[in-house]
């Protein structure tokens, strides 16, 4: 589905604020794959997912999305293959404009953009009911502004924006790292809920351990700008946060570990 071949990205190059980001990365999801991230600061993880979302060019190698090389096309072009939730749950959504307007734009998402425009009765109707299965009371606010929901309504909103049709790729970034644990954990579950039943190919990137082994089927480790671990099935299944704490030992990576990552 996504497939990342000898990717290498460096920032300020030439300067002494040289940074490698990303070296010599290949890296393939198959269709249907959740795949957690996991990192420290610097590590890269941010920086694959933005060259995926076309946020940055690669300085060489290639990306294709679906056995479609996309390696040279803009942000907005990919746009409409992809869903996004950002860290900042103010990112995802128009605070100005109304829930449904907001499910509108994304249901919209792709298409081609005409003076046209209005939202049918089927429509709503069907967004009604796309929000009862956030459970977080919003089907009964639909002209409500998104400005005026709290972060967590706002973060649920933007997945279900980003989910409304179908992506062939979702992108998480460190979606639930702004939220308070418990509303974190609704958004997760919410998560899992959406993935699950779509089928979703999702590449979350986390600075949280237990959030990155107790979501997904695949997990990956990252390290100054490589990939170290990478791992699925069964094996993934019985990671515990030791076992992590241990490959990191292992890379050298000097301040890698801190309570982020650790700490639920």
């Amino acid at each position: 589905m996504i497939t990342l071949i000898k990717v290498n990205k460096t920032f300020n190059a030439g300067t002494i604020n040289e940074k490698k980001a990303l070296i010599d990365i290949d890296l393939k999801l198959n269709e249907g794959d959740f795949v957690t991230v996991i990192g420290g600061n610097g590590a890269g993880k941010s920086t694959i997912l933005n060259l995926i979302a076309g946020v940055h060019e690669v300085d060489s190698g290639h990306i294709f999305l679906d056995n479609l090389n996309i390696t040279n096309e803009r942000e907005h072009a990919r746009a409409k293959h992809l869903g996004r939730v950002f860290q900042d749950p103010m990112m995802g959504t128009a605070a100005s404009m109304a829930i449904e307007e907001n499910l509108a734009l994304a249901a919209r998402r792709g298409d081609r953009r005409t003076l046209e425009w209005g939202i049918t009765r089927e429509e709503r109707e069907s967004y009604v009911e796309k929000l009862k299965e956030l459970d977080l009371g919003l089907e009964t606010r639909l002209s409500s502004k998104v400005g005026l929901l709290s972060g967590g309504q706002r973060q649920a909103l933007t997945l279900l924006m980003a989910t409304l049709r179908k992506p062939k790729l979702l992108l998480l970034d460190e979606h639930t790292a702004a939220l308070d644990p418990k509303t974190a954990k609704k958004v997760l579950e919410l998560t899992d809920e959406i993935v699950n039943r779509e089928g979703l190919t999702t590449f979350m990137v986390t600075h949280n351990m237990k959030d990155a082994i107790r979501h997904g089927n695949r997990l990956i480790m990252m390290s100054e700008g490589r990939i170290i671990y990478d791992v699925s099935g069964e094996d993934k299944k019985k990671l515990e946060v030791a076992d992590l704490l241990a490959k990191f030992s292992n890379a050298n990576e000097e301040g890698a570990v801190n309570d982020r990552m650790i700490l639920g």
